[in-house]
């Protein structure tokens, strides 16, 4: 196999899939140095820096470098090729010795670079998947999709309210749901409430120091509660790396906040600007009013349930998130949110369109 000194990838990576890093894996194992060039044009929805990250993160022996190119493609314009020329070289100064592509303007890239060109996989025999039907469909291609896309991609149900509501059990009922429908839903993830565990070792502490200790003994700080809500969506994240279109979750970073307001009073700045690092899609907060009270030892008493529940809607309505309120019994809350979660997933994907490209056949 011929190896080359100074190797190019080029693509707009909208986003990246297997074919892609397929295409970028065959570059290195034929280069002794591999650059990839994302180019992003500004009408395009998925930023160019995530679209970088995403790629350096698959493929971290490549040097993956980022464009915003917001020249329409025309394959038969002399002057365009150059104006995208120009945002090619400014990017990948240097020689190029090959090209590497599976797109038909290969050969003519490869020319201007003063580079070999190599087709790899251009009939799409090996991962039938481009971005186009990636855009269209993203739940059919799932398959095709890398972690950090899939994590981009996933929607993300949060289950949340306040205690002995059931959180827990529609939470798991809705994952269970999911699971059951087969095929790419097979997958389907639920993450836990971390803060639970944590305060079941508290109290576990507590009790290695003084076996009659109760809830009521465990105290938190302030400073407690970030480490809770980055370790929540930690969690959260590594979930949607590895499951289905949509993950459940039972609370976020989002919930501890309001629990940081009910156990210490007042707000935690750090707390809310982790929960601001990433909106999810839709909030379920159970009521409080149709769930008897049950003490499992963590828990306070039920005179604090409707408080909670009046903060957690007040928060989810001051930021705009979107959320609905279920009540009734298990079937009927579980029923209800399988139809708003539905809902949602039918809405779909909206990527923008990127820019047009001319790619008729040459006139005679």
């Amino acid at each position: 196999m011929r190896r080359f000194g100074h190797g190019l990838v080029l693509g707009k990576f909208y986003p990246p899939h297997a074919g892609h890093h397929h295409l970028v894996r065959t570059a290195q194992d034929q280069c002794e140095r591999l650059t990839v060039l994302v180019c992003a044009a500004s009408v395009e929805s998925v930023p160019l820096a995530d679209r970088v990250a995403w790629m350096r993160e698959a493929h971290p022996g490549a040097e993956v470098v980022g464009a915003v190119d917001d020249i329409p493609v025309d394959l038969y314009d002399p002057a365009v090729w150059e104006a995208h020329m120009a945002v090619f070289r400014a990017a990948v100064p240097g020689r190029v010795d090959a090209v590497f592509t599976s797109e038909e303007y290969g050969g003519e890239l490869a020319r201007r670079f003063g580079a070999e060109e190599v087709l790899v996989d251009r009939e799409r025999t090996l991962f039938p998947v481009s971005g186009t039907a990636v855009r269209a469909d993203p739940v059919a291609a799932w398959e095709f999709l890398g972690p950090a896309v899939r994590a981009a991609l996933t929607r993300r149900i949060v289950v949340l309210g306040a205690e002995s509501t059931g959180t827990t059990t529609l939470s798991r009922a809705l994952a269970g749901h999911y699971r059951s429908r087969g095929g790419v839903w097979a997958k389907t993830g639920w993450v836990a409430e971390y803060g639970r565990r944590y305060s079941e070792e508290k109290l576990a502490a507590a009790r290695a120091a003084d076996p009659a200790a109760s809830w009521p003994d465990v105290s938190f700080t302030s400073e407690e509660f970030p480490v809770i809500a980055r370790r929540q969506d930690a969690d959260e994240e590594r979930a949607a790396r590895l499951g289905s279109p949509v993950l459940f979750c039972d609370t976020d970073s989002f919930a501890t906040g309001i629990w940081h307001e009910r156990y210490m009073d007042g707000r935690n700045a750090e707390v809310e600007r982790i929960a601001a690092g990433r909106l999810r899609d839709l909030y379920l907060l159970t009521d409080h009013a149709d769930v008897p009270f049950e003490d499992d030892g963590l828990r306070d008493g039920p005179q604090l349930r409707p408080w909670m529940t009046g903060r957690f809607r007040e928060e989810l309505e001051r930021t705009g998130r979107r959320f609905l309120v279920v009540a009734g019994d298990r079937e009927a809350r579980l029923a209800r949110a399988v139809a708003a979660v539905d809902e949602l997933l039918g809405e779909g994907w909206h990527f923008a369109d990127p820019l047009p490209e001319n790619v008729r056949a040459q006139a005679s």
